[in-house]
């Protein structure tokens, strides 16, 4: 890895035990499980975020529809009775 950086990190002692195990495991080194622990942990924080934002787009634009729904529902509403009324008047 040509543009990589050195980094000293201190763990306690019963989660590098579990890092230990899992890098025998998957046949790795420490630092692929962690560079890999590290991407993975990135991309899901970026897709919480995501998340929230569509999740606040979803609510405003809910409101927003809603009220365009209910000044629709009014409009359609008049119309219905006017329609009426015509419908009655030329009984």
């Amino acid at each position: 890895m040509a543009d990589s950086r050195k980094v000293l990190i201190n763990l306690p002692i019963h989660l590098l035990d579990e890092v230990d195990d899992l890098v025998k495991e998957e046949k790795q080194n420490r630092s692929e499980f962690i560079r890999e622990a590290m991407k993975l942990y990135l991309r899901e924080r970026k897709k919480i975020r995501i998340r929230e934002i569509m999740k606040k787009g979803y609510t405003e634009m809910g409101m927003v529809n809603l009220k365009m729904c209910e000044e629709g529902l009014e409009d359609d509403r008049m119309l219905l009775e006017k329609y009426e009324k015509i419908l009655a008047e030329s009984e």
